[in-house]
């Protein structure tokens, strides 16, 4: 029985404490913080709450302020994430103690809370009010004959390596400076963007030159994983999709456009990713189907 304990939040300047946290996150999920804090992303914006012992992060939740635009208006929501336990303490109620925390820190100040979870604790969240939505993804196909009338040629993207500050410097202003190319657009968060590409999405950015865009995207073989787009004008996606060249037979969104004209969608159905909401801005949220931004999860 553990006796006496920390709830400790707001420390990520303190380098004992911080190095303790990615210590657990390294071992629960194999990610770790400390870059991201020491090329200046990891602002206010994304809290831990820690229960410390022996000063020891032992269990976290972290909190993740979030905004997003839908339909012109802004919702201010938040994220919880990088929820874990250190495997002796586990079964002790410190995720409880913290979910409690967090609602009485944040519930009153925004729109609606969200997570994502494991497949392993779809029956733990509804204990705090939470309750399953589904997000909805889009794609389409593209057929011999849509490449025929002009929809495919030869590669017009350019890949930015983002290996360097001066990349990430223009990629930040291009984000700051960009229209809503999303329906649901995740807004006032490069942090979390630079999250990604500054780790393990390096070789994910490309430029593309006629629609002075920078687009994040995948390609797995024939398909092209468009995961957001930054640019100063709303941009034409089929034009988009055509830089990648012809060899894509398939595109998949990870965002909502903001023309559902010519794809196709289906419910989102993910391993260890059930969204759970709670709150009244998520009242009509599976009625627009909509998605979370994949490069806003957290």
């Amino acid at each position: 029985m553990i006796e006496q304990f920390d709830l400790r939040k707001s420390y990520r300047d303190d380098e004992f404490l911080r190095n303790s946290f990615n210590e657990l996150a390294n071992d629960t999920f194999g990610i770790n913080f400390e870059d991201w804090y020491k090329n200046g992303y990891w602002t206010d914006k994304y809290n831990p709450y820690s229960i410390v012992i022996d000063n020891k992060v032992v269990a976290n939740v972290s909190v993740n302020k979030m905004e997003f635009i839908s339909n012109g208006k802004s919702e201010k929501y938040l994220q919880l994430g990088t929820v874990m336990t250190d495997k002796k303490y586990r079964k002790m109620g410190f995720i409880k103690t913290i979910m409690l925390e967090i609602d009485k820190d944040y519930y009153d100040t925004v729109d609606g809370i969200y997570l994502f979870a494991n497949d392993s604790v779809l029956e733990f969240y509804p204990k705090f009010g939470y309750k399953i939505s589904t997000e909805y993804q889009y794609f389409k196909v593209i057929s011999n004959k849509f490449k025929e009338v002009g929809m495919a040629s030869d590669k017009q993207v350019r890949q930015i390596q983002m290996n360097n500050k001066e990349n990430w410097s223009l990629l930040e202003k291009a984000i700051e400076n960009s229209v809503n190319n999303c329906a649901f657009e995740m807004k006032n968060n490069i942090e979390l963007i630079m999250f990604y590409v500054t780790q393990f999405m390096q070789s994910n950015v490309y430029y593309v030159e006629g629609e002075s865009a920078y687009v994040i995207a995948e390609i797995n073989e024939d398909k092209l994983i468009l995961h957001n787009i930054f640019s100063e004008k709303v941009v034409d996606v089929d034009i988009i999709i055509e830089a990648f060249g012809e060899n894509i037979n398939k595109v998949i969104h990870g965002f909502t456009p903001l023309s559902n004209q010519g794809y196709q969608v289906e419910k989102l159905c993910k391993k260890n990713t059930t969204l759970f909401v709670k709150g009244k801005g998520f009242d009509s949220f599976e009625q627009k189907r909509c998605i979370f931004p994949t490069l806003s999860h957290a």
